[in-house]
């Protein structure tokens, strides 16, 4: 993660445990590293493509928490169908998930799911080298800190390539990738005022750009990932170079690109759905008790159904509903891992499930009880006059009193 701060040790820019970025994780295997986010199904990372595919049987996953460093093996990776068909700065985008539940002190995150990133500031967080804008990247993070800094969407980055022509010799897919360049509020490093006529210098001197070791990290809008860090460039057409070394380094006038999550939010969903032990498909099959466990996490499922007819066949989420996770004698936290998402129902899906994680303890107490609230139906309504479902779950005690 290159910033522009006088020295990468700078506090400010350290993604300290506690802040919200202890879902953020390091992703380690096949003689590389990169980063990754934390899921709101608690068991699912997203990353790039580029940095797992091929290296499932040596992946490990790292979390940093308030209970320190926690290392997970991974037993199961998926990456986008269209990664290789593409190139491989298209669909740059992989799931990878943690042979057991993570700590429960990770964040889990939900994706970005509307369309209206551009011109937005947002955070990026990874793991990558360190530097500064003025000297590029300098230095291996031999130390692992993970690292936060913030830029600009500045454009759909089909955009470059509809100016430059042969000079960009790749050809982002309209409307996948979100690019942002690294100014130092100058005109002469806005790589894109210069190269195509952007002239925005964004954030000037509190910018950061991602760089090698930052591969998959997330770039967060309003808490959720919007974005999946892919790669950097140094552009230049014709005497235009806005690069302020002329290197390809991570330093003033590069641009970079993030995977853009509003794109390919279908076969995320999708991929998790699929892989949800034991998921309910109808109402007869929801369990509205669970069993708590003594460790780790499990799931119990709320299922959301169509009692209707579907018209239309548009390829786009046509109905959606939000929710939110509510204690009632449970707390979130303890009893339970507290979520608030959209659920979208694609076309030809009648049904999907919000799952939600259930904590295990070997502390004797009552049955408990928490709740989930869907609200805010697009596409469709919850009723005549109704404004808000709410359906509730009752942890069941398993633990054996002390004799």
């Amino acid at each position: 993660m290159v910033t522009t701060v006088t020295s990468y040790a700078d506090a400010r820019y350290r993604a300290s445990t506690g802040m919200g970025y202890d879902g953020v994780v390091r992703i380690s295997g096949g003689g590389q590293y990169g980063t990754g986010a934390l899921l709101f199904d608690g068991r699912a990372v997203l990353t790039a493509a580029h940095l797992v595919a091929g290296a499932t049987a040596s992946l490990s996953v790292a979390f940093q928490t308030g209970s320190g460093t926690q290392t997970y093996s991974v037993s199961h990776t998926v990456v986008n169908p269209n990664y290789l068909v593409w190139s491989s700065s298209n669909a740059d985008l992989a799931l990878v998930w943690l042979s057991q539940a993570p700590p429960l002190g990770a964040n889990r995150y939900d994706i970005y799911r509307d369309s209206n990133e551009m011109g937005q500031d947002f955070t990026l967080v990874g793991y990558g080298q360190l530097g500064t804008g003025a000297t590029g990247a300098v230095t291996s993070n031999t130390a692992a800190l993970r690292v936060q800094a913030h830029n600009t969407f500045d454009a759909d980055a089909a955009t470059l390539k509809s100016y430059l022509g042969p000079s960009m010799a790749w050809l982002p897919m309209l409307g996948t990738q979100l690019a942002a360049d690294f100014d130092n509020g100058t005109s002469t490093q806005d790589a894109l005022g210069r190269l195509v006529g952007l002239q925005n210098v964004g954030l000037g001197l509190n910018e950061g750009l991602i760089a090698h070791g930052d591969s998959g990290g997330p770039a967060f809008l309003a808490g959720k990932v919007a974005g999946v860090a892919s790669y950097t460039s140094s552009l230049s057409h014709g005497d235009i170079n806005p690069d302020l070394d002329a290197q390809h380094n991570s330093s003033f006038g590069e641009m970079a690109a993030w995977q853009r999550m509003s794109s390919f939010q279908q076969w995320i969903d999708q991929s998790m759905r699929a892989r949800y032990p034991n998921a309910p498909t109808r109402p007869d099959e929801v369990q509205k008790q669970v069993s708590e466990g003594h460790s780790g996490t499990s799931y119990t499922y709320f299922l959301v159904q169509i009692s209707g007819t579907r018209t239309s066949t548009s390829t786009s989420p046509l109905i959606s509903v939000d929710y939110a996770t509510r204690d009632g004698t449970a707390t979130a936290g303890s009893d339970y891992v507290a979520t608030a998402g959209r659920l979208n129902l694609y076309p030809g899906e009648g049904h999907a499930v919000v799952p939600v994680e259930i904590v295990g303890d070997t502390v004797r107490e009552a049955n408990e009880t928490f709740y989930l609230d869907v609200f805010s139906p697009v596409g469709g309504t919850l009723g005549a006059d109704v404004v808000k479902l709410t359906a509730v779950r009752t942890i069941l005690d398993d633990d054996l009193p002390l004799i």
